[in-house]
């Protein structure tokens, strides 16, 4: 996980941050990144107990079934300054376990994945069945770049600890100047 606040960055890379309230326009909560940076992350899988790497969440039990809500973000991409602009706005029907307690702060934490992948994350709201979020986050990078990769969403619990409760993607090969907004069924967390 990368943290792109300024103190966190290696060496003298520039980046500038502002965030406002979208609820108050004509207002709209921005957090910029001028220059990209990451750290590549690293994979690893979990084996189960019997050794094997096969994913848990492929076996569904009858009846369990839930439905875990879905996210709404907009996209923009604007050529004439290399820009994507990503706007998490709310989660519906959202549902977590209830090893998270009743009311959890939940954030919505954002990977674009480039061979460098960049991190970004919403501010943490207080659980409920529907949280708005209204934040946008814009990223100089090359369109070539951005369509041949996807957009992933982790739903996770700051509090009482960090846990993913849910995650959904994105394919980002129809990126337009012209705004799209997308409603993305949010699914188990892969193990």
């Amino acid at each position: 996980v990368s943290d792109l606040r300024p103190s966190a960055l290696p060496g003298s890379l520039d980046v500038s941050r502002s965030m406002f309230d979208l609820r108050s326009p004509p207002h709209r909560a921005i957090k910029r990144y001028d220059s990209v940076s990451s750290v590549p992350s690293s994979t690893s899988s979990r084996k189960d107990s019997q050794g094997s790497n096969r994913s848990l969440d492929t076996i569904t039990l009858s009846g369990d079934e839930r439905d875990f809500g879905r996210l709404n973000v907009k996209l923009c991409y604007i050529s004439s300054v290399e820009q994507i602009w990503i706007t998490v706005l709310h989660c519906k029907d959202l549902s977590w376990p209830s090893t998270c307690g009743e009311n959890p702060r939940i954030c919505v934490k954002g990977i674009l994945t480039l061979p460098k992948p960049v991190h970004f994350k919403s501010s943490a709201k207080e659980g409920s069945n529907d949280i708005e979020f209204m934040e946008t986050f814009v990223f100089a990078i090359k369109l070539q770049s951005l369509q041949a990769v996807r957009l992933v969403f982790k739903i996770q619990t700051q509090t009482p600890r960090k846990k993913t409760i849910g995650e959904c993607s994105l394919a980002l090969q129809e990126l337009s100047s012209q705004e799209s907004s997308h409603w993305l069924d949010i699914s188990p967390p892969s193990k």
